[in-house]
């Protein structure tokens, strides 16, 4: 294929942000206009975000494992947007009873700004929030540097992997679909996932062997190809690559100022051909703006909304993002649904007899427990 030659005015300016001496003033250009050191910014102030939530629990645990003899730290309800079943069963409850549940109601928050985010900004939040995504992302950058290069699985073998995200999709939507009220309200309030977050925490801490296998392998997976937990396993992924159908914002090439050179297929991390598309629909579109930064030549790819061609800068989506999670999660917090409503002694009695048959499941069933339990 012949590529067309780039005239100096239709060329984009590379910008030498190193000619700004001061330092705040060169981080707020960047910031401005490189959407790839934007996207990093955001993704590792989230991931710190994340790893507070991790220590301020391993605080409350301590607490708690102790029997209450260290000092109490208030169990952070950041830690129940890593609960996504549990989420989904609380919309579900929520949706057909009106009530936001005592039990778990951050994570509902956080599972609804996750679901309007995909609705409007396809898979934004993988790419721009996810601390799993960041770090598959990472994983792959260091293999890219180790190898050279990340293996690309052919396609006849590309698409039945991809097919298991949304087979694990389909599986819990179904089993939860299938939940009457009276189901939704018994596994919500039963002893088990008022202490989901806490079984969490432990198998983390004291992995198994063939658990600790597992995450070697994927992590060994991530470092070769792309994203591989999340092109093929994560059914989180699946719900906003669904989602992502419905967004009015999508990327989309100008084909008459298009020199093909193939520079944002080449910059995509989700293996799109975006060179040969009008307007990218590929469920896979994580909206990481990796390609709009590639493309050479100026309006010819951009972010924009349906029944536009005007672009949309990367900084202004990316307030979007960080503006929508904190204003729906901020919603929760104003109106009292942020904090749950267990009591630091049902917990300190709970963490006590976490072995208890009472904190255990059977294939998403629940133990038989009375008012007490």
């Amino acid at each position: 294929m012949k590529i067309k030659k780039i005239s100096p005015d239709v060329r984009r300016r590379k910008i030498n942000f190193h000619s700004e001496a001061k330092w705040h003033k060169r981080m707020l250009w960047r910031l401005r206009e490189d959407s790839q050191f934007l996207r990093s910014v955001v993704q590792f102030s989230f991931l710190l975000l994340c790893l507070w939530i991790g220590a301020e629990f391993y605080l409350f645990m301590e607490w708690g494992q102790s029997a209450g003899t260290l000092p109490y730290h208030q169990r952070p309800p950041g830690a129940e947007g890593f609960l996504p079943i549990s989420a989904l069963i609380s919309l579900k409850y929520w949706i057909q009873t009106g009530i936001v549940n005592t039990v778990h109601p951050s994570g509902l928050f956080i599972f609804l700004a996750i679901m309007v985010i995909g609705v409007f900004m396809k898979k934004a939040f993988c790419s721009w929030l996810c601390p799993v995504g960041t770090l598959s992302e990472s994983l792959w950058m260091l293999g890219q540097k180790i190898f050279g290069k990340n293996l690309r699985v052919p396609r006849w073998l590309d698409y039945p992997l991809r097919s298991i995200k949304y087979l694990l999709l389909l599986f819990f939507a179904y089993s939860i679909f299938q939940m009457d009220v009276p189901t939704l309200k018994e596994f919500i309030y039963s002893p088990y996932n008022k202490v989901a977050d806490i079984k969490m925490y432990l198998f983390f801490l004291e992995l198994s062997s063939v658990a600790l296998w597992i995450i070697i392998v994927l992590a060994v997976l991530s470092l070769v190809v792309k994203n591989f937990w999340c092109r093929y396993l994560c059914p989180y992924g699946a719900l906003l690559g669904f989602l992502s159908t419905l967004s009015p914002i999508k990327v989309t090439r100008n084909t008459s100022s298009c020199v093909d050179c193939q520079l944002c297929t080449k910059a995509c991390p989700s293996s799109i051909t975006v060179h040969t598309a009008t307007t990218v629909r590929s469920d896979e579109c994580s909206s990481c703006y990796a390609c709009v930064e590639a493309c050479p030549v100026k309006n010819t790819l951009v972010m924009s909304a349906r029944g536009t061609d005007k672009p949309i800068p990367s900084s202004v989506f990316g307030a979007l993002v960080v503006g929508v999670f904190i204003a729906i999660t901020g919603l929760a917090l104003l109106t009292g649904h942020w904090r749950n409503g267990i009591a630091k002694e049902e917990y300190l009695k709970r963490i006590q007899n976490i072995e208890s048959p009472l904190y255990q499941h059977n294939r998403g069933q629940v133990a038989t427990y009375g008012p007490n339990d």
